[in-house]
């Protein structure tokens, strides 16, 4: 039954990835723009199961906080209705999570169908013959549920921007690193210099930015969190802060919540795999060194093997008063938007 399980969530991911692209080649159709916010599902569920062991289950999952963030923000903010309710414009959401419990179904699944009545639009069918059966199908394949709606989230970030993106930009990464880019609208240039560049989307509230940069890669040794985090603070310098003589660091203390005292922290490091290519992601926190500013930042390091370099697009959000998961996650998808010349492999003769 488990082996099942986990080949069928492999179907539903595998679905979402297949048909995602399709979602936008529906613009044409007769159909509505999708309605809601980014990073918010609507959850079509009735109150017996919503009040009861599954909606803990489904919000404990939704609802659960975002990782390496200055403030607790869930993965996606839940607004839950009832089936007799799920009509006229709700139908049209971005993001539908529809609930269905019957003693007829035969196996737990969920099954993703897009654009049903909005683009860009995705809609899942979670179904089971119990409440029991659909928590325990979670609790296996939760996380993978997750994923399929991030996708969802990060496809459309993704197909925007290769649209709508700043040419000026596009060729400044070309002409410095080698590699193709479409840098999504409304950032600009801040900085450049022969190793390195630095954007930024300037809000009222917020700041959300970007900075690429290069150096030698001299073996594996060139790609430890040491390393990386060493090489992050070298460039990071380049970002000045708000007063004369300050500048971005990577935040290498954190305060214990009990004791207050401060504790080294070393940002999180994970090796994924993103466009057929292998990526060090890396997360953690920035401040400026001789000012009060921080927050989050997302960096994604690979060795472009043409160029004989280590590159790395690094993400920061700067929102002191409002929510950053947005920001973050719009970053995030950067990396996606990122392509690299392939290297041609030497001729047998």
């Amino acid at each position: 039954m488990k082996r099942f399980v986990y080949r069928l969530i492999a179907a539903v991911v595998a679905v979402a990835i297949a048909l995602g692209c399709e979602s936008f080649h529906t613009l044409s159709r007769n159909k509505k723009v999708s309605q809601g916010a980014p990073y918010e599902v609507l959850v079509v569920c009735n109150a017996p199961e919503w009040e009861g062991e599954l909606g803990k289950e489904l919000r404990a999952l939704l609802e659960a906080p975002v990782p390496m963030l200055n403030q607790t923000e869930p993965h996606f903010n839940v607004l839950r209705i009832t089936a007799g309710d799920f009509r006229n414009i709700l139908t049209e959401h971005r993001n539908i999570l529809k609930v269905v419990v019957s003693p007829k179904v035969a196996e737990t699944a969920i099954v993703a169908q897009y654009d049903v009545t909005a683009t860009p639009q995705i809609e899942l069918t979670f179904q089971g013959a119990s409440q029991q059966a659909m928590v325990e199908y979670l609790r296996t394949n939760g996380e993978s549920l997750l994923r399929v709606l991030e996708m969802a989230e990060r496809d459309r970030t993704v197909k925007f921007a290769e649209r709508h993106n700043v040419q000026v930009l596009n060729q400044l990464v070309k002409d410095e690193f080698g590699v193709d880019m479409r840098v999504p609208k409304g950032y600009e240039l801040r900085s450049q210099s022969e190793d390195f560049l630095w954007a930024s989307y300037e809000y009222p509230v917020a700041s959300q930015g970007f900075f690429i940069y290069t150096y030698p890669y001299a073996g594996k040794g060139s790609l430890t969190v040491e390393r990386l985090v060493a090489m992050r603070n070298e460039f990071a310098r380049r970002i000045p802060g708000p007063s004369d003589g300050s500048y971005m660091v990577t935040v290498e203390q954190i305060p214990d919540a009990e004791s207050g005292e401060y504790t080294p922290f070393v940002p999180d490091y994970e090796v994924v795999q993103i466009g057929g290519r292998k990526w060090i992601e890396m997360r953690g926190f920035w401040d400026v060194a001789g000012d009060f500013m921080g927050g989050p930042f997302v960096s994604y390091t690979t060795v472009n093997e043409a160029a004989g370099e280590v590159f790395t697009i690094d993400c920061y959000v700067h929102s002191p008063k409002y929510g950053k998961r947005n920001f973050i996650r719009a970053l995030e998808h950067l990396v996606y938007l990122v392509k690299f010349p392939e290297v041609s492999t030497p001729s047998a003769e």
